[in-house]
């Protein structure tokens, strides 16, 4: 039995996730840790400023490189990789340049049309952030190509460190929403640092360092399904996720967008420690599976079943007893947070749960489908969002709408895309004895 278990434990797909859970397990400790003292700090009113911030970053960031990002993974040679790593900056460099030219004209008009004057100090970090974000997004992309997955785990703990360390620190002396704002900032840049230095080492000992690549128009070319399907993709699922807190922000007050923040921040931690962790291993393991002829359908499943496991305790103990925990552990002032929470559970379980089946879909040349699925997600869940916040005007029957409607299609999306995989593994058998 003790080979077995030292067997199983030292299999390639499942030693790199307890390598990436090890290291994630640290930072978020360090993050629930400090999450106490934070919130007796700043209040729910820095936490809502905070949030709204982060809404409208987050929303921007993950298109600004048009999805080619994403597909730093997929080349089996290095040389496009390259390619299509320096069309991300070039890309990643123009939206951040964009949205400060935007930022500059017409940004304290567009921040009081939405009703986000509580931002307003704040504007010209929005560009930083944006471009921060990117380089992370590029620097983490690599380590995934490069399998580093201890960089990774490093990179979050020194990450959490740094920056919820300097939150409670500073807090204690200046406690406002720009020093949280300010670290969330200065996090994104460090932690694209510390990856991708980690990344670059790896390549430099690979002596990968000066390939020479396709001509980028070529690449961009090849890859175009990521700027047509997975960049807009990437956008409304931003808007899907973010829009919750521009929402409560503009008719309810900060201290709503603080409750749902701090919500989000603590059911983040499961999918954080395990789901992130899971999905980064998987990614190349299906595009490895892909190229070796395996069941794809197979992977898929199996990750699902062992994510639905692991996410039932933590998910289930906040539906059971959100309210009284929010209260006894960040305060009683956050005892609505809990609320908010314990409907958020519902969505976050199912969110969490479908990591392989995303991960998954750029393989299955499903790219499509899934930009198709964000849009009916992002139209109903603004729908609920709506009904609750104009028809029954309560906050609290906005995101219990939002949670319920968000459960039920991620169960969806898992269930289509292992019907999708099951379709692609029968026409890749049929090939294959055809061959």
């Amino acid at each position: 039995m003790n080979a077995l278990i030292s067997r199983f434990l030292k299999g390639g797909f499942i030693r790199k996730v307890l390598v990436m859970v090890s290291g994630t397990a640290g930072a978020q400790a360090i993050i629930l840790l400090a999450s106490p003292v934070i919130t007796r700090i700043y209040g729910p009113e820095a936490f809502g400023v905070l949030g709204v911030f982060m809404a409208v970053s987050m929303i921007l960031i993950p298109a600004s490189g048009l999805g080619y990002p994403i597909a730093i993974v997929l080349p089996k040679h290095e040389e496009e990789a390259v390619g299509l790593t320096k069309i991300s900056l070039w890309l990643s460099v123009g939206m951040a340049l964009l949205s400060l030219v935007i930022a500059f004209l017409f940004g304290e008009e567009l921040l009081e049309l939405l009703n986000f004057t509580d931002i307003n100090n704040y504007l010209y970090f929005i560009p930083l952030v944006i471009l921060f974000g990117s380089l992370l997004q590029i620097s983490e992309q690599w380590a995934v190509r490069l399998q580093e997955f201890g960089v990774i785990a490093r990179t979050n703990m020194y990450h959490a460190l740094i920056v919820q360390g300097s939150m409670v620190g500073i807090g204690l002396i200046y406690p406002f929403a720009f020093v949280l704002i300010l670290m969330n900032v200065i996090g994104q840049l460090l932690k694209a640092v510390f990856m991708g230095t980690g990344s670059l080492r790896k390549r430099k000992s690979k002596g990968s360092i000066d390939v020479t690549h396709p001509p980028l128009k070529e690449t961009a070319r090849k890859y175009k399904d990521f700027p047509r399907y997975r960049a807009p993709e990437m956008f409304l699922n931003a808007v899907s996720q973010n829009i919750p807190i521009m929402l409560l922000s503009s008719l309810f007050g900060p201290a709503a967008a603080g409750f749902f923040t701090l919500s989000r921040r603590v059911l983040a931690a499961p999918a954080t420690l395990i789901g992130k962790a899971v999905g980064d291993v998987f990614y190349p393991r299906i595009t490895e599976a892909y190229y070796n002829k395996e069941s794809l359908q197979k992977l898929i499943k199996k990750a699902t079943l062992g994510l639905s496991l692991a996410g039932l305790i933590p998910y289930g103990t906040v539906v059971l007893l959100g309210p009284w925990l929010f209260g006894f552990v960040f305060g009683d002032e956050w005892v609505q947070a809990g609320e908010y929470a314990r409907w958020m559970a519902l969505a976050s379980f199912f969110g969490f749960i479908n990591s392989p089946s995303v991960k998954a879909l750029p393989v299955l040349s499903a790219q499509g489908f899934q930009l198709l699925f964000t849009i009916v997600m992002l139209t109903v869940r603004i729908a609920m969002l709506a009904v609750g916040s104009f028809v029954f005007e309560s906050d609290l029957v906005a995101i219990a709408l939002f949670g319920l409607s968000g459960a039920v299609l991620n169960s969806l999306l898992i269930m289509i895309t292992i019907n999708i995989s099951k379709k692609f593994d029968e026409t890749s058998l049929n090939k294959t004895e055809g061959e």
